[in-house]
């Protein structure tokens, strides 16, 4: 018996019949096999119609995985578990077939293993609950960036989430071919306790099988884990990407005005979590086509990219009126809007670093809150968790971009890596070329940890191009592919070293301020239409004192004296040596790194100790005049 002649007795009718218009075999294979498992007592298949997408969103407050007990009209919130609050690296793998060829420094198991294991934490784990099968696109439909893709899940919150997340994907499921490549979700949040909270989270698991393209998640809520679409499957996306010659990035993509009359330029920007990716994107005055993750083709040599998905799951903490105001306005206003593991205190809710006082009791994640309350680990539970999110739609924020949903996606202009970088690279630098650019910008990206993952925080490590966490192919192949993309464009964008986080070295203070990142980003849109001057520094092109002064003017309204361009702008030698030093043993620990790698951060040494001999250790960007 065929998987949709099995499913006809299985589930009801109409439901059977949404099915039954999809001609592709794998589609029931997979829903079949995932009924035959996770045993639901009944399967919903949304097919996109507003009342479909409606009773998602009513039966995830109905089942008490959301609340809408909010004054704001469109507003819920939803809480994770205790030790369910980010990506949990421990229990992320992928599932290797023996005798496969995998980069032993990604988390993984042995594929039949690891099959075993979630089959049997998967087993009946659906028994008493509904399936929600979800048809979305990542990538605009009908396009040569679209990536067909389903999820099956028990929780009516995950399936919220991807309404608002995702670009419906029934229609295109529609005209799916036999043998059509598309990528899976199964999902089960396992048993819930009392307020509807995964109750196993020392049972979590989260495989990746890329042989059949599927994503496994059990015993966790937290989206990043659940939203199988999110960061797990980018890391199928890269293994596609990789076979067929582009780039599944982890790009914010903003649409950046000229101060040079009217004039728009898209750049990506590569930042890890928590490190100003967000509130780059959220820039008074410009425009937001992705704040995640982006697809990059080369279209008849431009370098042309897209949104994977049409919303954000964003990090509330430090959103504030003062700092981000088109941002917190949104937070604030009627919406569609799902808030998670914050604080809600008389039907309001309150985030960490909100630029407010915080009530001293209310409800988090943890139940009934207060003050000095402490967790089953023994720490004090904060009000709301420095991971809470919020889950929107672009196209609620007034500054989504006009070309969302352009199946050819919009050129971009250049490309910034950045992360948390106390010690060494300077606000902003432009690369002497493509190569350069991709090897000490973003193979070199080195960053704290943050409290976006499950592990401490505040250690170093290197983060190439802010998606190491997420690879499924070897370092050395992705930098590989990285460099001959950009030899095979016509046209290349530019290459921009950012850094929000540099620190005076004897006080230990900040020397950006977050506002100043509209300045750091007019000028690389200026760099990019060669309307400025840069001064060649060991590390890279750096701005005139001139160009600054004048855009603090001119985006800030306020005074930049010269000794501030001095202070940021000054070249730490001994500290940019140590950075090559560790990023050079970090890749010779790489098997087969590409020797560019080696050749370029040689060359960069060599411009260092050449500018140590002749004016010190520590080199004012006036010395490049």
């Amino acid at each position: 018996m065929g998987a949709l002649e099995w499913l006809r007795s299985r589930i009801e009718r109409g439901e059977w019949q949404k099915l039954a218009r999809i001609p592709n075999k794998e589609v029931h294979e997979f829903v079949a096999a995932s009924v035959r498992l996770c045993n639901p007592d009944d399967v919903f298949i949304c097919s996109d119609t507003p009342d479909e997408v409606a009773h998602i969103k009513n039966m995830a407050i109905v089942s008490g995985e959301e609340s809408a007990a909010l004054a704001t009209p469109g507003h819920t919130f939803h809480f994770d578990g205790y030790f369910d609050q980010g990506r949990d690296r421990r229990v992320t793998k992928f599932l290797v077939p023996k005798g496969d060829s995998f980069p032993p420094e990604l988390n993984q198991i042995d594929r039949d293993e690891g099959l075993a294991e979630i089959y049997g934490l998967l087993k009946d784990s659906m028994r008493g609950k509904t399936m929600i099968v979800r048809f979305l696109t990542l990538g605009p439909p009908n396009s040569p960036f679209t990536i067909p893709c389903m999820e099956c899940t028990d929780s009516w919150y995950v399936a919220h989430s991807v309404s608002l997340l995702y670009r419906e994907g029934y229609e295109q499921f529609l005209k799916l071919k036999e043998g059509e490549e598309f990528f899976k979700t199964l999902h089960s949040a396992g048993r819930l306790d009392e307020r509807k909270i995964s109750v196993d989270h020392d049972k979590k698991r989260i495989y990746i099988d890329y042989v059949t393209n599927t994503v496994y998640s059990v015993n966790t809520q937290y989206a990043g884990n659940s939203v199988g679409f999110k960061k797990l499957a980018l890391r199928l996306a890269i293994r596609k990407a990789h076979r067929e010659g582009w780039l599944a990035e982890h790009f914010a993509i903003v649409g950046i005005h000229s101060v040079k009359g009217n004039r728009k330029t898209y750049m990506a920007f590569a930042l890890p979590s928590g490190c100003g990716k967000t509130s780059t994107v959220m820039l008074p005055g410009e425009s937001v086509l992705s704040d995640d993750i982006s697809y990059v083709r080369n279209i008849d040599g431009v370098c042309r990219a897209v949104n994977v998905e049409a919303g954000i799951l964003g990090i509330l903490q430090g959103i504030k009126s003062e700092s981000d105001p088109l941002l917190y306005r949104v937070l604030t206003s009627p919406n569609e809007i799902i808030l998670s593991n914050v604080l809600v205190k008389d039907a309001r809710v309150y985030w960490l670093d909100m630029g407010e006082e915080l009530p001293t009791e209310g409800v988090n994640y943890t139940g009934k809150w207060w003050k000095g309350k402490i967790g089953p680990d023994g720490k004090e539970v904060p009000p709301a968790h420095k991971n809470a999110r919020y889950t929107i739609s672009l196209k609620a924020l007034p500054n989504c971009d006009e070309e969302l949903e352009n199946p050819m996606g919009v050129e971009l202009g250049g490309m910034a890596f950045g992360g948390r970088d106390y010690r060494a690279y300077v606000p902003v630098q432009e690369s002497f070329d493509w190569t350069h650019g991709v090897v000490v910008y973003g193979a070199a990206l080195e960053t704290e940890t943050t409290f976006t993952i499950t592990e401490a925080e505040g250690k170093y490590e290197i983060n190439v191009m802010s998606i190491q966490d997420f690879l499924s192919i070897p370092l050395r192949q992705y930098v590989k592919n990285y460099i001959e993309f950009g030899r095979r464009l016509k046209k290349r964008p530019l290459v921009f070293g950012v850094n929000y986080f540099l620190k005076d070295l004897e006080t230990g203070e900040f020397l950006n301020h977050p506002r100043d990142k509209p300045v750091w980003v007019k000028w690389m849109e200026l760099r990019i239409h060669g309307d400025v001057d840069a001064l060649k520094a060991p590390t890279g092109r750096i701005p005139c004192y001139e160009d600054l002064e004048e855009l603090f003017e001119q985006v800030l309204g306020k005074k930049y004296p010269k000794d501030a361009w001095v202070k940021q702008f000054t070249i730490r030698v001994e500290e940019n040596l140590k950075k090559v030093e560790r990023v050079e043993a970090f890749w010779k620990k790489v098997s087969d790194a590409p020797e560019e790698v080696f050749e370029v951060l040689e060359a960069q040494r060599k411009r260092l100790l050449d500018a140590e001999r002749k004016f010190g250790k520590y080199v004012s960007p006036e010395a490049f005049a």
